[in-house]
């Protein structure tokens, strides 16, 4: 199971040309975590992993995309200079929110997100929708 996980997370590739914005095509669309690492065998991107796939719901619903780099050499390396193992949490809007040397728990991870004024934002959008959705009955009269 965490294979899979591991084998879809690092299979994301960086289009050519990415060098300016290497995270340019999720702006305003996902937030990315990028874990940043020597190894994908790294124990600590083993547990991240790990903790990901036991909490995938909670960060599909708050539109997560993980990227795991572990190139000595990369763009979002040149870009955000990590040291060692580094998990960043960016923003829709493309600047990094949390940072952290350690694996995080997604339950921390969603308080984070959750705390953003775009993610109250969206909450609020969906409370909206889910209110005009609902057909509201009235309940039945007794005479």
């Amino acid at each position: 199971m965490l294979r899979r996980l591991t084998a879809a997370l690092i299979a994301i590739a960086l289009p050519a040309g990415a060098q300016d914005d290497p995270l340019a095509e999720y702006r305003w669309v996902a937030r990315p975590i990028i874990i940043f690492a020597d190894s994908p065998r790294d124990p600590r991107v083993v547990e991240q992993l790990g903790e990901f796939e036991l909490g995938r719901r909670d960060l599909e619903d708050r539109d997560v995309v993980v990227i795991v780099d572990t190139e000595q050499d990369s763009p979002l390396r040149d870009r955000f200079h990590p040291r060692d193992f580094q998990f960043l949490l960016i923003g829709k809007d493309g600047e990094v929110k949390y940072r952290k040397p350690d694996p995080v728990p997604v339950r921390e991870l969603a308080r984070v997100i959750d705390r953003t004024p775009m993610r109250l934002d969206e909450l609020q959008a969906e409370r909206a929708l889910m209110g005009r959705d609902s057909l509201q009955i009235d309940p039945p009269t007794t005479n």
